[in-house]
């Protein structure tokens, strides 16, 4: 099989881990930086081209797209889709997943546990807005945010309207959500890979940070998740209509609840504490999945 990645950074661990498990099954794989790719989009005749050269003869594709580049990313990946090639991760699932606000709203319509999460405009409507997370403490999320940067903890209703009014005043879409004290700071990753949970992990924020990414310092370990955390997890991929993701969730009073679906989770800190090979169990999807006429969307939406 012949695979393709997009990725910014070759050199990062999970994207090595990627080609070292591809090419330890046989198959060719190459690595494009994603926005040094450009397209032919005439009809009936779609091309992608890099440095020069027509990219073709792909098998499937391997979006790992960053959250800064996802716009132009996505329209990489439908462009890939739209030529016949099958994508780990469908370009409007990515799309879906990375819109923090529709990601939201498609998980309730499903009836999947989410923190009270609320959204609004008007900053006038800042006690309104903190009445209906359950009052301070509220977690104040940045609807571009990522790897924990643009979330704030507010633990009083004048810290709140201050933060709220500030992130208005800089023209930038907000959510306000309740916080989940009895988490701590703990929250739970659930590798996803074919609609099975391949993989889990706990991470702990460093020292007093509710936040509990990685990149800022906190660690992981393996953990044992309950029928009911990976029933959510599951069913929070299958609205994304993502393949591969990581589901970030909390353990709350009322049962688990989502944070965040994300469509290019890294591997690091997973495959680290589990010793599961994920890579491996990713380009085993492909080559069961990656064949002709597969593509759900051919680029649609």
């Amino acid at each position: 099989m012949k695979i393709m990645m997009l990725a910014r950074n070759a050199e990062l661990y999970s994207h090595e881990r990627l080609v070292k498990a591809a090419q330890d099954r046989g198959h060719e794989i190459d690595v494009f930086d994603t926005l040094r790719c450009y397209m032919n989009i005439t009809s009936h005749r779609p091309e992608l081209y890099y440095g020069g050269e027509k990219l073709e003869g792909y098998d499937a594709v391997i979006p790992r797209i960053g959250a800064s580049i996802t716009f132009y990313g996505t329209a990489v990946v439908r462009q890939l889709e739209m030529m016949g090639v099958y994508p780990l991760n469908e370009s409007v699932a990515i799309g879906r997943s990375r819109d923090k606000l529709r990601s939201m709203q498609l998980l309730a319509r499903d009836g999947i546990g989410l923190p009270v999460t609320a959204f609004a405009h008007d900053t006038s409507r800042t006690d309104q807005v903190l009445e209906i997370a359950g009052g301070t403490p509220v977690v104040i999320k940045l609807l571009e945010g990522t790897q924990g940067i643009g979330v704030v903890l507010a633990e009083t209703p004048r810290s709140a309207k201050s933060i709220i009014e500030a992130f208005r005043g800089a023209k930038v879409n907000i959510l306000v959500q309740e916080f989940i004290k009895e988490a701590g700071n703990k929250d739970i990753r659930a590798l996803v890979v074919g609609g099975k949970v391949v993989a889990a992990m706990q991470r702990t924020g460093s020292g007093d940070d509710f936040r509990s990414n990685l990149h800022r310092g906190g660690h992981a370990q393996n953990i044992k998740i309950t029928a009911e955390e990976r029933s959510t997890a599951l069913r929070a991929a299958k609205a994304m209509g993502l393949n591969v993701c990581g589901v970030d969730m909390l353990r709350s009073n009322h049962g688990p609840v989502v944070m965040e679906v994300n469509s290019s989770p890294g591997l690091e800190g997973v495959e680290s504490a589990t010793g599961i090979d994920v890579a491996g169990k990713i380009i085993e999807f492909l080559e069961k999945n990656a064949k002709p006429g597969k593509t759900k969307t051919k680029g649609r939406g």
